[in-house]
């Protein structure tokens, strides 16, 4: 009870230095929880694989996780397909993806994002065409426990990103139609965590030269990024959460915000999760202000 305290501590303690920035104090509470131990019974719990994010790697909305897609363990296959939709009124994202876990060790996943450009269209910037980019991923277990002993569970992921839109993408002033990510996350699972519930932490930081994913392509000369997730199941299959990515911004006609989202998850048994968010993506294609919703569906047999 000594060391939950300590751990709880750290977190508030996190949250009111950071409250000057809302957004990064996602990042900062996940990083002090993470810090602490973690207590479970036997098992792979429900929502412990996460959600589908938003290019097809096991985790939340915006971020992926350490986590493997699916609830298979030790020996096993699993396979998850995945739905997202946002919509800010100017703009609006569908994604589509599948991913296969094998042996909680290795995620191989395939993702096709596509951006409706309703306010550049309408106000005659781009032909009626949506951005279409294809995402290929790998993520591998390295070491540690989503629950068990002192160390978070790490894994590294890449993903192979191609747009397909070679005329928009020069527009823009991007330097390529190609590019890839690198990732190393963090992610820890407790089962007495904030308020004596269950709590999941992930930090992850990434190498990027991509433009808002991809969609605007990529730039030659890469950046290093931070982001965070904190989710918190106030019953169990209802979990409330937030994440925090933070972007490049290196397109320099079209700048890049961080993003940042607030959901609730549903989590009705190991088959299917939902989630639906509020999400603040700053400025996209140099239009401000994009605030809206992010709809995800996964499903998996």
């Amino acid at each position: 009870m000594q060391v939950q305290s300590i751990r709880l501590g750290h977190a508030s303690t996190a949250l009111r230095l950071a409250k000057h920035d809302w957004r990064k104090a996602v990042l900062i509470a996940a990083l002090a929880i993470l810090a602490g131990p973690a207590l479970a019974n036997d098992g792979k719990l429900l929502g412990a694989a996460g959600l589908s994010s938003i290019d097809g790697s096991a985790g939340g909305g915006l971020v992926p996780w350490a986590v493997i897609a699916g609830y298979g363990e030790q020996g096993q296959w699993d396979t998850t397909g995945a739905v997202s939709y946002v919509d800010t009124g100017d703009f609006n994202l569908r994604t589509a993806s599948v991913s296969v876990g094998w042996n909680d060790r290795l995620e191989l996943s395939a993702a096709r994002l596509s951006l409706g450009l309703d306010a550049l269209v309408a106000a005659g910037a781009f032909p009626d065409v949506r951005l279409d980019t294809d995402v290929l991923a790998a993520k591998l277990r390295l070491g540690g426990d989503l629950i068990y002993g002192d160390l978070p569970q790490l894994s590294a992921g890449v993903q192979w990103r191609h747009s397909r839109d070679r005329e928009l993408i020069d527009a823009v002033g991007a330097d390529d139609t190609t590019g890839y990510d690198v990732y190393l996350a963090a992610s820890r699972l407790w089962i007495a965590g904030i308020g004596g519930r269950r709590t999941l932490a992930n930090v992850t930081l990434r190498s990027t030269g991509a433009h808002q994913l991809g969609l605007l392509g990529f730039d030659d000369d890469r950046t290093f990024v931070v982001e965070g997730s904190l989710a918190v199941f106030v019953t169990p299959t209802v979990a409330l959460g937030a994440e925090y990515r933070s972007k490049p911004d290196a397109l320099a006609l079209a700048p890049e915000d961080d993003w940042f989202d607030v959901f609730v998850g549903w989590f009705p048994n190991k088959h299917w999760h939902a989630a639906l968010a509020y999400v603040d993506l700053g400025s996209v294609g140099g239009v401000q202000d994009q605030q809206g919703f992010y709809l995800t569906i996964k499903g998996s047999p």
